[in-house]
């Protein structure tokens, strides 16, 4: 099993589920953070000193207070440790729900596991902690496990992303051409917004764009 583990998390660590996996699993050295930077802070300093983390457990929403910091999200938190220390092995313990927010941690980050919060929160994350241990199998929730082959999830693309980014700060599909070619997007023509914004609204079954933006949000995409 893991002999130091670092769990990051902004609630009081004495009453979350990860800390009693972890003692249940006894691994000998949990430390704790509240705050991205200094949960990053730690793990330079653990391997500076040749007694590197081996396991990250990270939330993914952090709340803003007095304090400023430089990492404001697990995201954020995961992309600085993964360029660092890519050898460190991630789960994400979260009450995140997104499909394609989901899957893009796996694929641009390489997590190795992703627990829901919720009522089976202890056998999950158990379960993802001993997955990942074991060997290098992903590790997700059951209730999201449709995730990683959902095709919406799989052929949706960055320039699909964009546009519907723009539709939801209220872009019209008309202005759409000068909002792209002043942000360097290619294709920007007229012609190609259009055929990809129909290919959208057919691929998701959406009446219009503002209906389009409403699925796009349900699944995490903007």
């Amino acid at each position: 099993m893991f002999k130091k583990v670092l769990i990051a998390d902004d609630i009081d660590f004495n009453d979350i589920a990860a800390v009693q996996v972890l003692k249940d699993l006894k691994v000998p050295e949990i430390a704790y953070s509240k705050y991205c930077d200094d949960a990053l802070l730690k793990i330079k300093r653990a391997y500076k000193d040749n007694e590197p983390y081996e396991l990250l457990i990270s939330d993914l929403s952090f709340k803003a207070d007095y304090r400023e910091n430089i990492l404001n999200s697990g995201e954020e938190l995961i992309s600085a440790v993964k360029q660092l220390f890519p050898e460190i092995k991630i789960i994400i313990f979260s009450i995140e729900d997104k499909s394609y927010r989901i899957k893009s941690l796996f694929d641009k980050y390489g997590i190795n596991g992703f627990v829901m919060k919720g009522r089976n929160s202890i056998a999950e994350l158990k379960k993802a902690v001993e997955v990942t241990y074991q060997n290098n199998q992903k590790y997700l929730s059951p209730d999201l496990n449709y995730i990683l082959q959902d095709k919406t999830v799989n052929e949706i693309d960055n320039y699909d992303i964009q546009l519907i980014k723009y539709l939801s700060k209220g872009v019209t599909q008309e202005n759409m051409e000068a909002t792209f070619k002043e942000a360097g997007i290619t294709p920007n023509s007229k012609s190609t917004i259009e055929k990809r914004l129909n290919k959208l609204k057919m691929y998701f079954k959406a009446n219009n764009p503002a209906h389009l933006v409403a699925i796009a949000k349900d699944l995490g995409l903007v």
